[in-house]
């Protein structure tokens, strides 16, 4: 895990399958922060884990005596705490369009993410797959209309979004040509990244293999 460069007294524990933990390990590498990452079996979490956060639930940030656990707090605390290079925008208004874009990818597309890997309801996995791809059909034009998403600068929002293109394979979308080299360049575009690369957990290099 690149993230890790030198001993810090911030920790990170991560599941490195979870999307939620992927988006907080990209700010992480994007901000250059010196953390310490410790990689979690979620079905077999450490007592530490118990005691620090009351939910018992991955991720979870340690910052001295800060303990953060919902991922977009995490992001929003980091890019505050280390100001450069800014994931948020500046001026409240376009602050606010951020955070209510990140507040509808977690409706619109995380939910159906949650429910395809979770895979409990097999009708229920396929109902999601297929309205998540209908979403992104229907979204792919956004996806070339700027180099990130809707905006000229990598953002937090490309911090959400990027987890989930990762994972298409693992989720078994497909998209149509003509949608899929739309959001192909975007991918790229994202995908070679120096503090994307670093962000990747060995579970996560192994989905596209």
């Amino acid at each position: 895990m690149g993230v890790v460069t030198k001993r810090s007294s911030m920790t990170f524990f991560s599941d490195g399958q979870s999307h939620y933990s992927h988006r907080v390990r990209i700010v992480l590498a994007e901000k250059g922060v010196a953390v310490d990452v410790i990689d979690v079996d979620p079905d077999n979490k450490p007592e530490e884990l118990a005691d620090l956060n009351p939910y018992n639930a991955l991720p979870t940030l340690v910052d001295r005596e800060l303990v953060l656990y919902e991922a977009n707090i995490m992001m929003e605390y980091l890019d505050e705490r280390f100001p450069h290079p800014p994931l948020l925008p500046v001026y409240p208004v376009a602050r606010a369009q951020s955070r209510l874009m990140m507040h509808r990818i977690q409706k619109d597309w995380c939910d159906f993410v949650d429910t395809i890997l979770l895979g409990k309801d097999e009708a229920a996995v396929e109902q999601a797959r297929k309205e998540f791809r209908e979403s992104l059909i229907v979204t792919a034009p956004i996806f070339n209309e700027k180099p990130y998403f809707m905006s000229e600068e990598f953002t937090i929002v490309d911090c959400c979004v990027a987890p989930l293109l990762w994972r298409l394979p693992l989720l078994g979308i497909e998209l149509p040509e003509k949608q899929e080299k739309l959001i192909n360049k975007y991918m790229d575009r994202l995908f070679e990244r120096e503090s994307f690369k670093a962000s990747l957990s060995d579970a996560e290099l192994e989905m596209r293999i």
